[in-house]
């Protein structure tokens, strides 16, 4: 009788413990809204919509930019443009998200750059309109600027 007593305790023990465990465990990091569209226009590939994907994980974010209507003037290879997204943050001030993440590129593809990595805190609110895209491509720098706000609206980290 001791056994099933004690093995009972146990079982009510170890079900306890996970109850607790997963109403302490962090939450999941949220970006709102995920996509945003812009119109951008760029000094080389012309101008249109683009498409803005953010992803949060703690402190660390990604957003990618894809168009289908900006185009590559010239094939790229994987990985060979160096990119530096950056968005106006609420309240003032700045948040770049930088790197040379891009898949190849045919002469007239949509142009791709992303995931570019950088930091949030909870609560920043980042809006492309007013910031700038700027990718370095053997050597020269090309610039993208945003004609108006994001839609559906800025990022919004937790």
């Amino acid at each position: 009788m001791r056994r099933i007593r004690l093995g009972v305790g146990a079982a009510f023990a170890a079900g306890t413990l996970a109850v607790t465990g997963l109403a302490l465990a962090p939450s999941a990091a949220a970006v709102t809204p995920q996509s945003a569209t812009i119109n951008a226009t760029c000094a080389i590939g012309g101008s249109g919509a683009a498409t803005l994907t953010a992803t949060q994980d703690g402190t660390s974010a990604t957003v990618t930019l894809s168009s289908s209507e900006i185009t590559a003037p010239i094939a790229f290879a994987e990985d060979s443009i160096q990119s530096t997204l950056t968005f106006v943050k609420a309240g003032g001030g700045t948040t770049s998200f930088t790197g040379t993440e891009n898949p190849a590129l045919a002469a007239g593809d949509g142009m791709v750059v992303g995931p570019l990595t950088g930091t949030v805190a909870p609560g920043d609110s980042l809006e492309a309109y007013g910031g700038s895209l700027q990718m370095v491509v053997f050597g020269f720098p090309v610039n993208c600027t945003a004609s108006g706000p994001q839609s559906p609206g800025p990022f919004v980290f937790d």
